[in-house]
């Protein structure tokens, strides 16, 4: 059988949430600029994205209210653990993404933090927000989905 996950990739963190929540218009991968104590923390997985944002600063992406507990061996030089971080990306896509942001409605949201060729690495989905009814229209077709699978497996 092939092993569709990539070898080189660790994943830390996924935010299950933003699926649910948004639909995804594309993604895109970014590197995260983190301190010493920050990167030790995220190798542990003491990491939560799960209500983090991306937003534009002084013509830079920084990711807001992502959670990286403080490492306990840090002492005296440890992070705030709420702390803005900033987002590493080429010029041309912050300025793409910048557009879709102000003029579209759109936002920016981290779907999983991963390790690839042992670099932090943050997984960001352009995404518009989810109505209740589309909600709820998402979880029926799952129930059901799921409900099929069991008659499915029932009958045969």
């Amino acid at each position: 059988m092939i092993n569709k996950t990539n070898p080189g990739l660790k994943i830390i963190c996924l935010n299950r949430k933003a699926s649910f929540n948004y639909f995804f218009e594309n993604i895109l991968e970014a590197g995260i600029v983190l301190k010493g104590s920050e990167i030790k923390s995220v190798r542990e997985g003491k990491v939560n994205i799960a209500d983090s944002y991306a937003v534009e600063k002084n013509g830079e992406l920084i990711l807001i209210n992502s959670h990286i507990a403080s490492y306990k061996q840090a002492s005296y030089s440890n992070h705030k653990p709420l702390d803005e971080r900033k987002l590493l990306l080429n010029k041309k896509e912050i300025n793409k993404l910048i557009g879709k942001i102000q003029r579209d409605g759109f936002t920016i949201v981290p779907t999983k933090m991963y390790f690839k060729k042992g670099k932090a690495k943050v997984e960001l989905a352009v995404a518009k927000g989810k109505k209740q009814f589309d909600k709820r229209a998402t979880k029926k077709t799952r129930d059901w989905n799921r409900d099929k699978a069991r008659y499915i497996r029932k009958t045969s």
